[in-house]
């Protein structure tokens, strides 16, 4: 599978977005959408939305998701098999205040 997912670094919903993946041992490439203007345009080009997460599976886009709902894709549609294993963060969980505090002082609003 070829996973790319527009994520923050400091996220509710971006943090459960990768602790599917770690559940699943997928590999994914993060791009970062706080730090670089380029990745979050990229990101609104082709989601047509600016809300994260993005993920892009295989080409198919899925966007504003929490990991919950990544979780579910991928296994409707039998890319994953049912898996047990615990995560160690909500995966349908928004930012935290102190996530949030964080992110102020660096997001960047491009639009």
């Amino acid at each position: 599978m070829n996973i790319k997912a527009w994520l923050k670094p400091y996220c509710g919903w971006s943090n459960g977005v990768r602790a599917i993946f770690k559940k699943y041992d997928l590999e994914f490439t993060d791009i970062d959408i706080i730090n670089d203007p380029n990745n979050y345009a990229e990101m609104v080009e082709k989601s047509g939305q600016t809300l994260s997460p993005c993920v892009e599976v295989d080409g198919v886009m899925l966007a504003d998701v929490s990991g919950e709902e990544v979780e579910n894709y991928l296994l409707s549609n039998n890319l994953i098999a049912p898996n047990g294993q615990a995560v160690d963060v909500p995966t349908n969980a928004p930012c935290t205040d102190e996530e949030h505090e964080r992110m102020a002082s660096k997001t960047i609003r491009f639009f």
